[in-house]
Formats: structure tokens, C-alpha cells, sequence
């Protein structure tokens, strides 16, 4: 071994150390690693932040915000409410949340899609009456098995394609990955079904400031309308939109107040007052086309995004002792009053009628640009820092539209992935899927700063030489195996290593290790390559080796033992379905 290889054996190594010991943030520690290679010299100074203009971290970032614009419109769970309403056992619900998280994989970032099903998740858990540990460690692990099906489902199939293209002058396709993906989907979600038992029923122990102070009864004033999807239709079936968080008490038709029964029919013009969480509150107002309290902000009020914020009257607003109607905020400022809450009291007046107090939480809607004038001239004070969704404008088709767009372009090869990626983030600003300043959130910074610094850093393994020499070694270790054997080598070993570094950083250290240890075995590298890229994106061993897994280890209470109790067998499954499918598809004579 030379200097240089022993050195890039040991930044390595040190590196992976401490992301084992995990008191540093990933972000941080990738990039203490990239400084150290490049004062040892194993990285070159003008090497150093070639990471950061690299496709894969347009690719990554771009993803996470089309992501955050579909999740956004609600497109999702009002299609599931349409066309499977009545999923109430936990089989059928965990069925359809793995199955359509696995899908939605394959084209967005798993860790998007999984986001955008999360919330239906604790639906369906509160409908059941199940835990949501039972849902959300099966649907992370399905998503991480949807990735495998396409190019950019994941980052280490992007990545193994740019190492198969500097080896062959070849990349693999948008869908070289789908036939190994979709059998280890199905046989995966088939396994997580029948032994999601294996998953213990957790709650959610630490909860965050937005939960604590979160509101469970807001009163909020809508109306039916002509476009209204519960015109002549029952109270019942309004209130069923709600998953059973929504009350309502009283109906206005005209100058009647009418009892909120069940199986009273709805007309136009009626004026609903419901109650419930402001989230349950948008999930029934853009489910049945329902018009908020107040008048649409047009013009110059409407400057900006329109946004709804919770916020409290505090003791010195001269909101306090007023009605809305008196105030008449929508002439005068451009703001609607959309609900109230006031601890202990069920609200049964008109919100334009009811009399504001110092401690009520109103939900107000305004201009992103003008609200924080708004808020001050009134003394409030905004309600942990949060927006709320209800009142928000939404466009629920356009996001599909991008996204369906940039998987065309890139299946017809019209634009490479980067490109139509990036374009489809882009368009979700353009066409207000997703506001300005919540773009910026969705790019998830540490990941891409993470990418960036351990791309130059893995690299030094292949132009410092220390890949063939590990190549080397693993040669003469399965010199006497059969084919199949060096290709579960090589599946299990980068299986092993990526619960302990990103996935993405695994296949940046294990693919060129891959090619050459095939290369001196006389095979052709493409099975040995896809090993790589499924063992690296099925990480089910840990919390912290995926994000898709890190993100539901606080929301479904887990326990870092949780995870090999249903990931073990899991891996073990997908080696032994592994092996001989890509020997089959990927021959390597």
C-alpha cells in the first residue's frame, strides 16, 4: 500500500467511525472529513468543492421541493378519500400506504413520498384504532424498496449509473432498475404485511412545541356553494371528511338556525358552523369545494402569497372587545377572520358576530407580505412560529402535471434528469405549488451539503488506487466462489456498511470496489453494480443509515432496537431473492 492509500483508507475509516458514534451531525462531520483529505493530500485543492456542482445534489434538492409541491396541494389523501373510503381494518389501510408510498418512490424521492403519506398514516391509525408504529416502519421500508425501481427513486441508483457510465461509457436507463425493483417491491411489501406484528405498538413520546401547543377546537364559519361537492348531500357526509375530528354546531339557512343533525340535506347558500382542528378543518374545506368566512382577497391585498397563520389576542390588541363585523378586517386590511378558538367554550355564533377576547386563537388569512404589519399593529403574536394550511390556496393538479412532465422528459430523452428535475422545482415556484420562502425549507441542507463534501472524499478511494486494492483482496477472498457467491459478497458487505454511512456515500466508496472486483474476476460489471445499489438502499437495520427511517423513529416512538426486529429478516429475504433474480436479469458471462 502507498501513502496516499493508506491515508485515504484511514480519512475514511475515521469518518464512518464517527458517524457511528453519532454525536456530530452527518452534515459536519462529512465536511471535517473533506478538509482532513484535502491538508493530507489525498483530495487535490481544486478538487476540493467539485462535490457541489455534481448532479446528484441538483437531483437530491430538486426532488425534495416537487416533493414538498405535491404534498402541499393534498392531491394524495383527497384521491384516497375518493376512491377508498371505507378502509377501516388495518391490513387493507397498511396494504394501500405501502403500496402507493413504493409507487410514488419510483418517481419522487422515497423520503418525499413518504412525507406526503405520513399524514394519512396517523389517519387511518386514529380510524383503526391502531398505533402508528404499526404503520410508519413498514411504509418507510416500503419506500426504501420503491426507490429501487427506477433511476432517481433513490440517490444510489443515480449514482451507480454515473459509475457504470464512466466504466462502459454506458449509464443504466430511467428503467434498467424496474424489473429487479418491482420483484424485490413485491416480495417486500408481501413479507411487511404479513409480519408487520413483528413491529411493537409504540407512542410517541417526545413531542415537539408545535404539537404542545397545538389547537383541538377551532370554531371556523364555510359555505355551500353551487361548486360545492355536498350540495343535496347529507350533513353526515361532510362531517365524514373529517374523519370523525370535525363537529357541527348549527346550520344557517337564511335567517333559520337549524339543528345539526345527521341526515339533514344541504343546499346552496347554507352556512355550516364546524368545529375541530385546523387541519381536519382544511381537510373538509378542500374536499368539498366549502367557502371560508370572509371575502377573496384581491387586488393589492392579495399581493404576495396568501398565507393563514394562528396567532393569539394578547391583553394590549385593540382586537379585544370587538366583532370581526365591526372591525371588518376584509375592507379595511385585507385580512379574513377564518376561525376562533377559545378554551373551554364550544363557539355556536357567527364568527362575524362573536365578540373577541384577550387569550382567544384566531386563524387569520392575509398576504405573506403584508401579515407581519398586520400582526403588529394588532398585538398578536403569532402561535409557535407556524403557518396552517386552511385558507391557503392550493393547486391540486399542477404539481402532478411538473412532476408528470420531468419523468416524461426524462423518459424520452428530451432532458437528463438533472436538468428536468431542476426545472420541475423550479416550475412548483412559477405556479405557486409551493411559496418562495417554503422552497428554501424544503431543500434539505445538511443532506446536500453532506452529498457534496463526501463526493470528492469517496472519490480519493478510486484515483488514489485504494478500490483495485481492495478489489484485490476481496478477489482472492471468493477467488474459489461460484458467480453467485461474488455477487452476494458484494450485496451483503454493501448491505453491512450502509447503516453506518449514507447510502448514497456507500455506493460512492462500494460501486468503483464493485466494478474493479468484478473486472479481475473476469465479469461483467452490471449485476455486481445493481448489488451495490440494492444493498445500499435497503438499509432496515437502523434509524439513522436512511432518511426515510430516521424520519418516522420520533413520530412512531421507536426504539433504535425496533428496527433489526423487522429489518433483519427483511434483509435476509431480499439477499436470498437478490442473488439469483440478477443473475438472471444481469448474466455476468
Amino acid at each position: 500500500m502507498t501513502t496516499q492509500q493508506i491515508l485515504a483508507f484511514a480519512v475514511i475509516a475515521a469518518m464512518m467511525a464517527v458517524f457511528i458514534w453519532d454525536r456530530f451531525r452527518y452534515d459536519v462531520v462529512a465536511c471535517c472529513a473533506l478538509v482532513l483529505a484535502v491538508a493530507l493530500g489525498v483530495v487535490p485543492t481544486d478538487q476540493a468543492f467539485s462535490g457541489f456542482s455534481d448532479d446528484i445534489v441538483i437531483i437530491v434538492g430538486s426532488a425534495l421541493v416537487v416533493s414538498a409541491g405535491v404534498a402541499r396541494s393534498g392531491i394524495v389523501d383527497l384521491a384516497i378519500k375518493k376512491f377508498f373510503p371505507n378502509l377501516d381494518t388495518l391490513h387493507t389501510q397498511l396494504a394501500l400506504l405501502m403500496i402507493v408510498v413504493a409507487v410514488l418512490s419510483a418517481f419522487i424521492k422515497n423520503i418525499g413520498a413518504l412525507a406526503i403519506m405520513m399524514p394519512v398514516a396517523f389517519q387511518f391509525a386514529k380510524k383503526s384504532g391502531a398505533s402508528p408504529s404499526k404503520y410508519l416502519m413498514p411504509m418507510a421500508f416500503s419506500a426504501l424498496l420503491g426507490g429501487l425501481m427506477t433511476q432517481i427513486g433513490t440517490s444510489p441508483n443515480i449514482v451507480v449509473s454515473r459509475i457504470r457510465e464512466e466504466l462502459t461509457g454506458q449509464s443504466f436507463t430511467m428503467f434498467d432498475f424496474t424489473p429487479m425493483g418491482v420483484i424485490l417491491c413485491v416480495v417486500g411489501i408481501t413479507f411487511l404485511l404479513f409480519f408487520h406484528w413483528l413491529v411493537p405498538s409504540r407512542t410517541k413520546e417526545n413531542h415537539s412545541i408545535e404539537e404542545a401547543v397545538e389547537i383541538k377546537n377551532y370554531t371556523s364559519e364555510v359555505m355551500v356553494t353551487a361548486q360545492s361537492t355536498v350540495l343535496e348531500k347529507r350533513l353526515g357526509e361532510l362531517l365524514k371528511l373529517g374523519d370523525g375530528e370535525v363537529i357541527a354546531n348549527a346550520v344557517l339557512r337564511g335567517t333559520a338556525r337549524m339543528a345539526p343533525f345527521p341526515d339533514l340535506s344541504l343546499r346552496e347558500n347554507d352556512i355550516v358552523l364546524l368545529e375541530g382542528p385546523s387541519k381536519a378543518l382544511d381537510r373538509i374545506v378542500s374536499s368539498a369545494k366549502l367557502q371560508l368566512s370572509g371575502k377573496p382577497l384581491t387586488g393589492e391585498q392579495a399581493q404576495g402569497d396568501i398565507i393563514s397563520i394562528e396567532a393569539i389576542i394578547s391583553q394590549e390588541s385593540p382586537l379585544k372587545g370587538l366583532s370581526a363585523k365591526e372591525l371588518a378586517l376584509s375592507y379595511t386590511r385585507g385580512v379574513n377572520l377564518l376561525a376562533i378558538s377559545r378554551h373551554g367554550e364550544r363557539l355556536k355564533e357567527r364568527l362575524g358576530s362573536l365578540t373577541l377576547a384577550a387569550g382567544d386563537v384566531i386563524v387569520l388569512q392575509g398576504s405573506r407580505k403584508t401579515m407581519p404589519t398586520i400582526m403588529q399593529d394588532f398585538s398578536l403574536l403569532p402561535l409557535a412560529q407556524r403557518e396552517v394550511l386552511l385558507g391557503t390556496r392550493r393547486r391540486a393538479f399542477i404539481p402532478l402535471i411538473i412532476l408528470a412532465l420531468a419523468m416524461a422528459a426524462t423518459a424520452v430523452g428530451f432532458a437528463p434528469v438533472p436538468v428536468a428535475f431542476f426545472a420541475a422545482a423550479l416550475g412548483m415556484v412559477v405556479f405557486r405549488c409551493i411559496p418562495l420562502t417554503d422552497f428554501y425549507k424544503s431543500v434539505d441542507g445538511p443532506i446536500l451539503v453532506m452529498l457534496a463534501a463526501l463526493i470528492p472524499v469517496s472519490d480519493s478511494l478510486r484515483t488514489t488506487g485504494g478500490s483495485d486494492l481492495i478489489a484485490g483482496w476481496l478477489g482472492e477472498v471468493a477467488a474459489t466462489l461460484p458467480a453467485w457467491g461474488a455477487l452476494g459478497l458484494i450485496l451483503v458487505t454493501a448491505m453491512a456498511v450502509t447503516p453506518f454511512l449514507n447510502n448514497a456515500a456507500t455506493v460512492l466508496v462500494m460501486g468503483p470496489i464493485a466494478a474493479s472486483f468484478a473486472t479481475n474476476l473476469g465479469f461483467k460489471p452490471e449485476a455486481f453494480l445493481m448489488a451495490v445499489a440494492i444493498g445500499a438502499g435497503c438499509d432496515f437495520l437502523t434509524p439513522v443509515g436512511h432518511q426515510c427511517n430516521t424520519l418516522v423513529f420520533g413520530p412512531g416512538g421507536y426504539k433504535f432496537s425496533d428496527y433489526p426486529r423487522l429489518g433483519l429478516p427483511l434483509s435476509f429475504l431480499i439477499i436470498l431473492v437478490s442473488i439469483p433474480a440478477l443473475l438472471y436479469i444481469w448474466p455476468v458471462g
